[in-house]
């Protein structure tokens, strides 16, 4: 089993790469910390190589034998770490790729740029049982490591793709589903709107909302009412309402 004690590594400084979003575009990789995130990672096949801290272990119901592990120095597992106190164990992971040719419900995240709303949301849709995310230019990337922990393994075992919103407008309309933006504009209590078995919900950019041209094309505009003094409502929780009441089960 190989064995990796300096930070310098020529490999170290490879897989610190892939915390950029340049590098992960580029390599189709991501990493993955924590041991529960590893281990979900695990469930859906997409670990190519674990790096573990000397001083950790691999729980013993884990299989692992088909895939490569290094041995690194708590120094060298910082260097790869997000987070403040790191578990010891990360994980380089392959991208994932989904069949979405049948989706009946959907989320579309438009320019929603902090990674732990963006997170939230995808870990709130899933729950939800919505058949896909798309997530749209000017999103944090699915794959920084704050989406990816803020997912708690979501994003492992569930359809979260990059995608055009436009193009997933066009095909929602195309087969006669309606699509429903937020907007405090022009919108209508989201209780108005009878929940469906098959719908699109549009969430917006933290500051300025969804986009106009987005919500020129919907079926209708919804917003939730505020009772009390605050200015507005995150948008991981707007979108948790949402998504309960639209969605038909």
């Amino acid at each position: 089993m190989k064995r990796i004690e300096s930070t310098k590594n020529p490999q170290v400084k490879q897989w610190k790469k892939l915390l950029t979003k340049k590098e992960r575009e580029k390599t189709g990789l991501f990493l993955v910390e924590g041991f529960h995130l590893v281990e979900e990672a695990l469930k859906s096949n997409i670990v190519e190589l674990l790096i573990l801290a000397e001083t950790k272990t691999i729980p013993t119901s884990w299989k692992i034998d088909h895939i490569p592990m290094v041995i690194v120095t708590e120094a060298v597992i910082g260097e790869l770490s997000d987070t403040e106190t790191p578990q010891g164990i990360v994980a380089v992971c392959k991208h994932l790729h989904w069949n979405v040719d049948s989706v009946q419900t959907a989320l579309f995240i438009d320019a929603v740029q902090d990674p732990g709303n963006v997170g939230t949301i995808i870990r709130t849709a899933d729950a939800a049982g919505i058949d896909v995310v798309v997530v749209g230019e000017g999103s944090a990337d699915i794959y920084n490591a704050k989406v990816v922990r803020a997912t708690q393994g979501s994003l492992f075992h569930f359809p979260v793709i990059k995608g055009d919103i436009g193009q997933w407008i066009a095909r929602f309309q195309n087969n006669h589903i309606p699509i429903y933006g937020t907007s405090l504009q022009n919108g209508v209590d989201y209780r108005s709107v009878s929940p469906s078995s098959s719908f699109a919900l549009i969430v917006g950019n933290e500051g300025s909302g969804v986009n106009d041209k987005w919500l020129q094309q919907t079926t209708a505009n919804l917003y939730v009412p505020i009772y009390g003094q605050a200015e507005s409502l995150n948008v991981a929780i707007a979108t948790g309402i949402l998504l309960y009441h639209l969605q038909k089960k």
